[in-house]
């Protein structure tokens, strides 16, 4: 039976925020309880919204109206007209429930007795028991076949001996057989094979260093018009009053206000996802990830071990020590209003830049992906650049998805297995400062 407020949460659009404690009683409700209670999902509301909603739905028997235009509507306030073809956050989101599902069954809910998974290509929750090995058949004892007196007075014939012979012959074959299958059954299942990535950004028992963006650093490039080199970042000068005063002067007001933001320590909550999940992937390969803000980094820190860099040089300006070999790089026309996708080597049919205007009606932005040696070349780096906060997050769509992922990285892979230095160009739109969909423009291979 149906609460008042469930029932009139799922009627207006947008308002899909169903409490988990109106669910009555049952195994199934009582998981997803403890699944949007958990620190996995905790700090997550879309997801916790998304994963609610549809369990609801199901529970009530219409998963029929399960679909993306209807989820789109109930759980993220679209109107009922939109283009789901446009706007992909239903598929995006999806796709990061399925991930943070993954996630929770691996970690606290391992001993779950219940598994919740939603297939790719459906968003209807489906609820099976966890897979556990059945017990052995217990074998009965041999019990003493009694021996008449007549056979003990008169030895058998040969003749007789025959079948015995045969009884024994089949007993000694049923025996291999039955610890054949029992080794079988107990033996522990084989390791799946390492990601072909992450298993080189996270070494077993060593730490990856990541490095998320600085928002206060974007907002000075805002108020300057201009870009802000790694060597003034590091100089602090770009957070005094008196920097740029000459060639940008600004009221006092706008001053003040511009200084206390530099000062500030401020990431993006893309930057924030990513820090989380990353720590989640580094546990899951026995490994560590260090979070550094990047105002307290030193050129030091890029010459050892690996690292992440998360954000373009607008917020991360550490990314300059790395783009120098790299063939996509990002620039801002501060005066134009245009931030680029500089392609230093064209391939036949590619353009020498790829425009994010402001005044596209399109809302085209682009994330960079480079996977790369660090500044020693003994170890790696991992870059996520966007033209903006949705282009960041579409290179981190795409890096956190592995069914996105490996089929690219399968692509490139060597024949030996291994998979090279890369570089890969993703176009999105953006919608509300959220990345949809994105798609593959260029790539290249760098060893």
């Amino acid at each position: 039976m149906l609460t008042a407020k469930q029932d009139r949460s799922l009627d207006s659009p947008g308002s899909a925020r169903i409490a988990a404690t109106d669910w009555s009683e049952s195994p199934d409700r009582e998981l997803i309880r403890r699944i949007l209670a958990s620190p996995t999902f905790a700090r997550s509301e879309r997801l916790c919204s998304l994963l609610t909603y549809v369990c609801d739905v199901t529970f009530q028997g219409r998963e029929a109206e399960l679909n993306e235009q209807k989820i789109g509507q109930a759980v993220f306030g679209r109107s009922p007209d939109y283009d789901s073809s446009v706007d992909g956050i239903v598929r995006t989101q999806a796709s990061r429930l399925r991930q943070r599902l993954e996630m929770y069954f691996e970690q606290e809910g391992a001993e779950e007795v219940l598994r919740v998974i939603i297939p790719k290509g459906s968003y209807i929750p489906v609820f099976t028991p966890r897979h556990t090995a059945e017990p052995a058949a217990p074998v009965s004892p041999v019990r003493d076949i009694p021996v008449l007196a007549a056979e003990v007075a008169s030895p058998p014939s040969r003749r007789a001996l025959v079948p015995w012979l045969l009884c024994a012959v089949l007993a000694v074959a049923l025996a291999a057989v039955l610890i054949r299958n029992h080794v079988a059954a107990t033996a522990a299942p084989s390791a799946p094979p390492p990601h072909p990535l992450w298993s080189q950004i996270f070494l077993p028992q060593q730490s990856t260093l990541e490095v998320p963006g600085d928002s206060g650093l974007v907002l000075s490039h805002t108020f300057d018009q201009r870009n802000i080199s790694l060597n003034e970042y590091l100089l602090g000068d770009y957070r005094t009053s008196t920097f740029n005063a000459a060639t940008n002067p600004l009221p006092s007001d706008m001053r003040s206000l511009r200084v206390e933001m530099a000062n500030r320590r401020y990431t993006s909550i893309v930057d924030l996802d990513a820090a989380v999940r990353l720590a989640q992937i580094a546990q899951s390969l026995h490994s560590n990830l260090q979070v550094r803000y990047s105002r307290d980094l030193r050129p030091n820190d890029l010459k050892t071990g690996n690292v992440i860099l998360v954000g373009a040089f607008e917020a991360n300006p550490w990314v300059e020590l790395l783009e120098r070999n790299m063939n996509f790089l990002l620039q801002n026309n501060y005066k134009a209003k245009v931030f680029s996708v500089i392609n230093k080597t064209p391939r036949e049919g590619e353009p020498a830049h790829w425009d994010s205007r402001l005044d596209d009606p399109q809302r085209r932005v682009y994330g960079v992906v480079a996977f790369a040696p660090n500044l020693s070349g003994n170890g790696n780096a991992l870059l996520i650049e966007g033209t903006s906060m949705a282009g960041t997050e579409s290179a981190w769509d795409f890096v956190s998805d592995d069914s996105e992922l490996l089929p690219f990285l399968k692509r490139i892979q060597r024949p030996d297995g291994r998979i090279p230095y890369f570089e890969l160009l993703l176009e999105t739109q953006n919608m509300s400062s959220s990345a949809v969909h994105s798609n593959i423009l260029a790539w290249r291979v760098t060893n």
